[in-house]
């Protein structure tokens, strides 16, 4: 399992994908929608969680690409 990926607001503006515990981001968009794909991507590769956060730094969604500890009951 893979590290989770944030799609979180970039300091200098725009959105970044920032592995779980890493300094540096992965990659920095013009827009949150950007970012959020590219961090799917990575998740599911990882098979790890996508976690979106909102401008205020709250997550919004999060998303499990790995085994859910959790899975939904249908």
């Amino acid at each position: 399992m893979g590290k989770n990926q944030h799609v979180t607001p970039h300091p200098k503006g725009g959105w970044q994908v920032k592995g779980a515990g890493n300094i540096r981001a992965t990659v920095r968009t013009a827009t949150q929608k950007e970012a959020a794909a590219i961090a799917r991507e990575i998740a599911i590769h990882q098979r790890s969680e996508r976690v979106i956060h909102g401008t205020d730094g709250k997550i919004r969604a999060k998303d499990s690409y790995g085994n859910d500890p959790c899975p939904p009951k249908g």
